[in-house]
């Protein structure tokens, strides 16, 4: 297994809430924001734009054949539709999960995966299985898998065959045949971890690997069918979520973090090189511990969000990764929600 160091992860952009869900999409890493309510995008010179705002937390990102957007709706358990002018209501969820949806998943088709937590995680009520979700273009809504632990991130074969799923508190990831109909089938036991490594968001490589975001063990894996684990990244704190590279000639940026900790133009760029599109990887996304003395503001935020009343800002950013060789992705941490873009340079290279 290949170690590397959360000392390879480089400033981007900062002064974000909480992103999750990043994905790379028309030449943009979008994300949504949800502590602010917002789906934002990141221009790779660093510039931040905000493309929806709604009156529900944002969670998992998609994207119909047709090219319209489709977020996750957590605590109105909703999937939403976006043309880029109106925002509709795509399927209302609040009948078949009884808590927060999260994470989402959009095949060619149009069908869309929703996972759900299964209890009420902010109340620290206990444990509960739960179901997957899958939402046909009409807005069919029917459940696709059943006894999920807490179903997240996931993951889709290129060939449309195979879907992935992270069950975070099952400590696992699982695969299921998917068959012309949309039905899942064959399920199975993709990769077991132990200790205290368990998936939270999740994307393939060009190899047929997965890239998993660890929270708990304060890591982002790569591990092959079977549980085999290649390579690490240790985070300073929780990583949250992984995406696939985006297209296209990889930079190592470099970003600047000034005063406060608000967002900077990124400055540079760095081996201005063209790998194969096959080393194309991930992005992940880490988040913060409490701050020293602090008590634990989970609970204060879920009570802020019922009462309607606005958070204070937080000092997140996003940073870019060097370039490695195996991948190139994007990671957020929550120390800062940190972005990173990763891929290894030739030996006779340094970093």
């Amino acid at each position: 297994m290949r170690d590397l160091p959360a000392s390879v992860l480089q400033p981007f952009v900062a002064g974000l809430a909480f992103p999750e869900a990043p994905r790379w999409h028309g030449g943009a890493l979008w994300f949504s924001d949800f502590y602010d309510r917002c789906v934002r995008r990141a221009t790779p010179d660093g510039r931040v734009e905000e493309v929806l705002e709604l009156d529900d937390q944002p969670s998992g990102l998609g994207w119909l054949p047709d090219g319209r957007l489709l977020v996750v709706g957590m605590l109105r358990r909703r999937l939403l539709r976006f043309d880029g002018e109106r925002l509709q209501v795509a399927a209302e969820l609040s009948d078949w999960v009884p808590a927060p949806c999260n994470d989402l998943l959009v095949d060619p088709q149009g069908r869309a995966w929703v996972g759900n937590f299964g209890f009420d995680l902010q109340a620290r009520a206990p444990f509960a299985p739960t179901v997957l979700l899958r939402v046909d273009p009409d807005g069919a809504v029917c459940v696709a898998a059943r006894d999920l632990h807490f179903p997240n991130g996931m993951a889709l074969t290129p060939d449309g065959r195979t879907l992935i799923v992270a069950e975070s508190y099952g400590q696992r990831l699982t695969a299921f045949d998917v068959a012309a109909d949309g039905s899942l089938q064959r399920r199975r036991v993709w990769a077991q971890f132990g200790g205290r490594t368990g998936p939270d968001g999740i994307c393939l490589d060009a190899e047929g690997a997965v890239w998993i975001a660890s929270p708990v063990s304060r890591e982002v894996l790569r591990v092959r069918e079977g549980g085999e684990i290649t390579d690490r990244i240790a985070t300073t704190d929780q990583a949250i979520a992984c995406a696939a590279g985006r297209r296209g000639r990889p930079h190592a940026l470099r970003a600047h973090r000034q005063g406060d900790g608000d967002a900077r133009a990124v400055t540079g760029r760095a081996h201005r090189r063209d790998p194969p599109a096959a080393r194309r990887g991930p992005v992940a996304v880490t988040a913060p511990r409490c701050r020293p003395g602090k008590p634990n503001s989970r609970t204060q935020r879920a009570q802020r969000i019922r009462e309607g009343r606005k958070r204070k800002p937080l000092k997140f950013s996003l940073d870019f990764l060097r370039p490695l060789r195996s991948f190139c992705g994007l990671c957020v941490r929550m120390s800062g929600f940190e972005a990173f873009e990763y891929a290894e340079p030739p030996s006779n290279q340094p970093l």
